[in-house]
């Protein structure tokens, strides 16, 4: 007799817990999905799942030293122009001389 989906269910989720097996969870911007695809592509992955767990495992495998650049987040260099600078330093005087003139 054919089981039911009740009992494939029941028994995939007792394997899932003997195994200790846990569900993760993302929520991810279009731009992060569209990282995964390219990458799911390049090396011909099927499944996000593996993909995302062949990534975390070689990245752990860097050890921490290795793996510390990709957990580095880009930061953006500000640069203020000269014009910028003078409209700040006029605005800060200004306000210096208001604050000793109230005392």
């Amino acid at each position: 007799m054919a089981k039911s989906n009740a009992d494939r269910s029941a028994k995939s989720a007792a394997k899932r817990k003997s195994r200790g097996e846990e569900e993760l969870r993302m929520h991810a911007l279009a731009g992060t999905r569209q990282v995964l695809a390219d990458l799911m592509a390049w090396h011909q992955i099927a499944e996000q799942g593996e993909a995302m767990t062949l990534a975390l495992h070689h990245l752990h495998a860097l050890g921490p030293t290795g793996s510390a650049p990709f957990f580095t987040p880009p930061r953006h260099e500000i640069t203020i122009t000269e014009n910028v600078l003078r409209k700040l330093e006029l605005a800060c005087s200004r306000e210096a001389l208001r604050i000793c003139h109230d005392e």
